[in-house]
């Protein structure tokens, strides 16, 4: 039997593709989930319990979240990265880990075959095969609910004639949970003018007033909450645990897919989107202009080639390079106020704080220069507008 390694996440859609992959073409599944935040210790066992019900040959698990986080998540941190100024790229950069855990996999089991259970109207299908066809295009890409076209019904039936009786009742919402945050899509998120309900977040509002947390960074990593030490991932899972009963951190984005068609999702990601602003508040404290303003642009590409697929290209570590070295003095605690569906960052506390009041204070008395110094710096910096109005404004 040929080997086959099979992305698998315990829905329909990979659900059917191990049955189908099996009974009509004699495959060997192995299936595989990734753990990088959305599965709990019992929903593995149930994908368990069901990938072998199906007819997979074996069920793998693999724990992936600080997998996620050294390579991805990190990097999103130090870019400070909100697709479209808004999304916490949660999902995106989730597949990328994914496939290349997958696509290690297979090639350690010896595969012949490798399959996922995308459709062709998304981005994951670009995501998947890409890594795999750089990493392994030895391996042969399957992918049946693609390559058939076919209908949530259709699957059903076709498992049922096959003696596979579950319930795939659909859920009103799809949630997708992970480390980095949860996509939620629905109904409304099909639409261009409506906002998904309160009841669609996973999230609901349990806590009222308000509560100050410190952060602390170490390199621009949150190492820290409320002065206890954490494990970069712990820290996050922690804060997320903490914020998430105020309901913060949701929104809709809007944005372009890879195949080049308009996109909505809803999302809920308290903790990212809490270290993302505490970070860049830290940051505008204790790096230098010209840092701040490379470091935005970069960020922002990075963000737009992860999204795309585009992670293997050598100049994602080059970036990565890039975003570790402006991190060396992103050190401090930053004070949030957490509210009910929103949060305040207050201010910071860092040794390499630049706003060293020796040097003088904005607005305020200064102390380093004189009078005549500023006048002859305005001077020499006037210069080029003076030449370019004067050559271009003749009377």
């Amino acid at each position: 039997m040929k080997k086959l390694v099979l992305a698998y996440s315990g829905g329909l859609d990979t659900s059917y593709c191990v049955k189908y992959l099996t009974h009509e073409h004699q495959y060997e599944v192995h299936a595989v989930s990734v753990n990088t935040g959305g599965f709990t210790s019992e929903e593995i066992e149930q994908n368990k319990e069901k990938a072998l019900l199906l007819g997979a040959s074996t069920y793998k698990n693999i724990e992936a979240k600080k997998t996620f986080y050294d390579t991805v998540v990190k990097y999103l941190i130090f870019g400070n990265v909100l697709k479209n100024n808004t999304y916490p790229l949660s999902v995106s950069a989730e597949r990328i880990v994914q496939a290349l855990e997958i696509i290690a996999y297979a090639k350690s089991i010896g595969a012949t075959h490798i399959a996922h259970g995308s459709t062709g109207a998304g981005n994951d299908q670009v995501r998947f095969d890409l890594i795999f066809q750089t990493l392994a295009p030895e391996i042969t890409i399957i992918t049946p609910i693609r390559d058939q076209q076919l209908s949530r019904e259709e699957e059903i039936a076709y498992l049922k004639n096959h003696g596979i009786d579950i319930s795939w009742e659909k859920a009103k919402y799809s949630i997708n949970q992970g480390l980095w945050g949860t996509s939620v899509g629905g109904a409304e998120t099909l639409t261009s003018h409506q906002s998904l309900p309160e009841e669609a977040f996973p999230s609901q509002l349990t806590k009222e007033g308000s509560e100050q947390i410190t952060l602390g960074f170490q390199k621009g990593e949150l190492t820290s909450i409320n002065g206890t030490s954490y494990d970069t991932v712990e820290a996050i899972e922690q804060l997320q645990e903490m914020a998430a009963p105020y309901a913060i951190g949701r929104d809709i984005h809007v944005g372009d897919t890879i195949i080049g068609i308009k996109g909505r999702v809803g999302f809920e990601a308290a903790a990212p989107m809490i270290i993302l602003k505490a970070h860049h508040a830290l940051e505008k404290h204790v790096l230098t202009k010209w840092q701040q303003h490379h470091k935005e642009q970069l960020g922002n590409w990075y963000g737009m080639l992860l999204h795309e697929g585009q992670y293997l290209d050598p100049v994602m570590r080059n970036i990565e390079t890039f975003l570790t070295d402006t991190q060396q003095q992103v050190t401090g605690e930053v004070m949030v106020t957490l509210h009910p569906y929103r949060f305040s960052v207050d201010g910071i506390v860092s040794k390499h704080d630049l706003m060293n009041a020796s040097f003088g204070s904005y607005g305020e008395m200064n102390k380093q220069w004189s009078a005549q110094d500023a006048k002859g710096f305005i001077t020499i910096t006037a210069n080029q507008h003076k030449i370019y109005q004067s050559v271009n404004h003749q009377s």
